[in-house]
């Protein structure tokens, strides 16, 4: 039986797992944090704009367990907020156990708290990961799926300083990249100004510290929208933002709240003294990151080069999904290209041709748009989502965003590619 080893237990790598298991592989996820989902924990966002279609291709491919899941704790449906529409938002408080158990279900092995920091390799064969505790993770495949924020350096030299987020690097150690311990060279991801990096895009408060009002109309309707005071309009912070599709004037010229079970503020940072001097918010904490009225976590400083088929370049049994896979942004970004390297790596234990996903479907063309784009000076300012910014005005004009269900379903249908992620090989 093949050996799949997944390193990162965000969306991406949970996803990997699941349709690594289907397809036949034995299932090793190593996450350095107590957590699985990473920023998952604290996101929260589904099926808006783009990322409707987006979800239902995976569910039509057959990988559509991580989504049933948080259909299942979604707080709200069809929200509306600006430059967005029929969003689902799901409670981030109760996700992550449900996913844990989906795991165990599907006997993927979960080790938590075990992070990786090196490789151990033939040429270009890797043949174990080497654990901080000195022991090593032998494997057929690999997975990396270790994000892009961190260690904690990243977020001093090119943000505020750490802002003690989900991640808690101070606790449990610092990202390493698998790949470029493996001798392939990392992307950096800039900003318009060709600074490193970007700011992660909203932060979390805590629902009980806000006015009744605030709390009573966040859990009715799931967004509130405050107008700033004129004098506190900062439209510049917009473009340090990861979310380029929340960089939106409005996002500058309102507080825009939305109910996740956390009072997720769509900012990335916002100085607690001047958040408090606006009515209904005059207790207001911040629950993530804490540091939220100062800075948050800086993203974008590690991507692999890789094929369409999430390949590393260079190495012959390394794969990658998530923002390690390029500058993409959000949950159904990471399950998709999770989805699709899990399947992969059992092809490629076996030998057999990898996977592209056509570009007829919203999720080969995101894969390949921002992999041409990624390899241009100014591809590397831009960020690659579903859901707004230069890759939702490509799925426009492509024809490929539908909120209609049954299309999805019968454009998987009539490539042949329906439940492709549940084939088993092994």
């Amino acid at each position: 039986m093949a050996r799949v080893v997944i390193i990162g237990g965000g969306w991406a790598g949970c996803a990997a797992a699941i349709t690594a298991r289907k397809a036949g592989a034995e299932v090793v996820v190593l996450e350095k944090t107590d957590l699985l989902l990473g920023l998952g924990n604290v996101g929260g966002i589904m099926r808006n704009n783009g990322r409707f279609t987006a979800a239902e291709e995976i569910i039509a491919l057959g990988a559509g367990e991580l989504l049933a899941i948080t259909d299942q704790v979604t707080r709200h449906k069809n929200i509306n907020f600006p430059g967005h529409k029929h969003a689902f938002l799901y409670d981030v408080t109760k996700v992550e156990p449900l996913v844990r158990k989906k795991l165990a279900e599907m006997q993927v092995m979960v080790e938590l708290e075990t992070r990786a920091i090196n490789v151990q390799k033939e040429g270009s064969w890797l043949k174990s990961i080497v654990l901080a505790n000195g022991s090593a993770v032998e494997g057929d495949v690999f997975i990396e799926t270790t994000g892009s924020t961190g260690p904690m350096g990243n977020c001093l030299r090119y943000g505020n300083g750490c802002s003690m987020c989900i991640l808690r690097c101070p606790s449990y150690g610092p990202r390493v990249s698998i790949s470029q311990r493996a001798g392939v060279e990392d992307l950096l991801g800039q900003r318009g100004d060709e600074s490193y990096g970007a700011y992660s895009g909203s932060c979390k408060l805590a629902k009980n510290s806000l006015s009744k009002e605030i709390v009573e109309k966040l859990d009715r309707e799931g967004v509130v929208i405050v107008p700033v005071p004129t004098e506190d309009v900062n439209v510049k912070k917009l473009a340090y933002k990861v979310c380029q599709q929340y960089a939106l004037k409005e996002f500058a010229e309102n507080i825009i709240l939305l109910d996740t079970g956390y009072a997720k503020l769509m900012t990335s940072y916002y100085p607690l003294a001047k958040l408090r001097e606006i009515p209904g918010f005059e207790f207001a904490r911040y629950d993530d990151p804490y540091s939220g009225g100062k800075g948050n976590s800086i993203r974008y400083l590690s991507m692999a080069p890789r094929n369409n088929a999430l390949k590393v370049e260079g190495l012959s049994n390394l794969l990658c999904a998530g923002e390690k896979a390029g500058l993409f942004v959000g949950h159904t970004e990471a399950i998709a290209t999770g989805s699709l390297a899990g399947h992969n790596s059992v092809r490629l234990y076996l030998g057999m041709p990898l996977l592209e996903l056509p570009r007829a479907l919203a999720l080969g063309d995101l894969i390949a748009f921002a992999n041409e784009k990624i390899k241009t000076p100014e591809g590397l300012k831009n960020r690659y989502t579903f859901s707004g910014g230069q890759y939702f005005k490509q799925m426009i004009a492509q024809g490929l965003y539908t909120t209609d269900v049954e299309t999805v379903k019968l454009r998987v249908e009539r490539i042949g590619l329906t439940n492709i992620f549940a084939e088993k090989f092994l």
